[in-house]
């Protein structure tokens, strides 16, 4: 397992090899916000249920304005009230929303009208169907609105109200344990001692996973012996759907996660062809998921995005991709010669993509002060005029 995996085959493994770990429950519609669909929801109405007016103005039959222009009002209908069916050589006064009386096949607004004593003047030619909306115009009965794997947004659950839903069935939301790795790392408030620094990787983490909507249900951090690591572990698989942690995952010998794993789990995947993110490792661990993350910041920002954030939402049941990148040109030269695909973190103005001058795995502060990540694959010259794919850290 020493030879580095390519992104994409990588990709497809993690994804392949995970399935949903997480049950299922009925909720209430307006507490299902940022819930993941258990399963494909389809209408059992037509939205609308009933023809009705998208204008206030005048129901009318075409065929009776063929040889008059003047028709008598017969009927006045609101929204939410039942209709008549319409006389023959008559008008019905309509408001938005309303019902089209049987008969009508026509709304003509109020505007192309004029009152004239118990009659109205229509100044205009009217045409079959204008200012209509037909039963079904925007969900017709039986059409599937929603699929399973669909995390709910607002729009969703006005969809959702549309077509009656009260209770939707959902995934429980995914349990993450989180684990940081390194005698080096000390909490934030606390006080650095010499060759110490603050552990930025867990509240980073955290809120990766809380973010992508998940539950951050326990954060430990495991000092650099193969027993606090071990323990570690131990203690977060008894308490969580699956585990992501940061550090440990690469060959120096103060790296006990990998050793932990290969003694108590299984490893399917180590190393891939990327830069900054190399050591990451996806295996299981005491008969739970585990997705392991390099130590560096941007490498765990990078690996996250790329690989975590899709093997917590296969989990959790979520039907998920890679965002679409978009091209943009570099205002940057540079040759072909690394051997891993790279994501820069750079600025993009006018479609043109510059560099953060500060591209070491090790600075977390290039992602803060810049846009997104430029895919350069490996082995390709970077010239002006070059075209590489770019993802919008807004995308994630």
């Amino acid at each position: 397992m020493s030879s580095l995996m390519p992104l994409q085959e990588a990709l497809e493994h993690i994804t392949h090899t995970l399935d949903v770990i997480t049950p299922t429950e009925s909720i209430p519609l307006l507490e299902a916000l940022g819930r993941v669909l258990a399963c494909d929801i389809e209408s059992p109405i037509n939205v609308p249920p009933a023809a009705n007016s998208a204008m206030d103005g005048y129901a009318v039959r075409c065929s009776d304005l063929a040889s008059q222009s003047d028709l008598i009002v017969s009927q006045r209908i609101a929204a939410g009230q039942p209709p008549s069916p319409l006389a023959e050589n008559s008008c019905a006064r309509i408001f938005t929303g309303a019902e089209i009386p049987a008969g009508a096949d026509a709304v003509v607004m109020q505007e192309n009208t004029e009152i004239q004593g118990d009659r109205i003047h229509f100044l205009e030619t009217v045409e079959t169907h204008q200012n209509i909306r037909p039963a079904g115009q925007d969900i017709a009965k039986g059409m599937k609105v929603l699929s399973q794997g669909k995390r709910l947004n607002a729009i969703d659950i006005g969809v959702l109200a549309s077509i009656g839903v009260a209770d939707v069935r959902v995934y429980c939301p995914l349990k993450v344990g989180i684990l940081t790795t390194g005698d080096e790392l000390q909490s934030p408030g606390a006080a650095l001692q010499p060759g110490q620094i603050y552990n930025s990787n867990g509240p980073l983490m955290t809120s990766l996973v809380q973010s992508a909507g998940h539950q951050a249900v326990k954060v430990m951090h495991a000092n650099d012996s193969v027993a606090d690591t071990e323990q570690a572990l131990q203690m977060l698989s008894e308490q969580c759907d699956i585990i992501l942690s940061s550090g440990g995952v690469s060959v120096g010998e103060e790296d006990h996660v990998k050793h932990t794993i290969e003694r108590n789990g299984t490893l399917h995947l180590w190393k891939i062809a990327i830069k900054p993110g190399k050591p990451l490792v996806f295996a299981n661990v005491f008969n739970t998921p585990f997705i392991g993350l390099p130590g560096n910041p941007s490498s765990t920002l990078v690996t996250f995005h790329l690989f975590a954030r899709l093997a917590l939402a296969k989990a959790a049941g979520e039907q998920l991709a890679l965002p679409t990148p978009y091209p943009v040109k570099c205002h940057f030269s540079r040759k072909g010669n690394q051997s891993r695909d790279e994501f820069l973190r750079v600025h993009v103005q006018n479609g043109i993509a510059t560099p953060h001058v500060q591209q070491s795995s090790g600075a977390l502060l290039a992602a803060s002060q810049t846009d997104g990540y430029l895919h350069v694959p490996a082995k390709h010259d970077v010239t002006p005029d070059s075209e590489f794919n770019f993802y919008p850290f807004a995308c994630f």
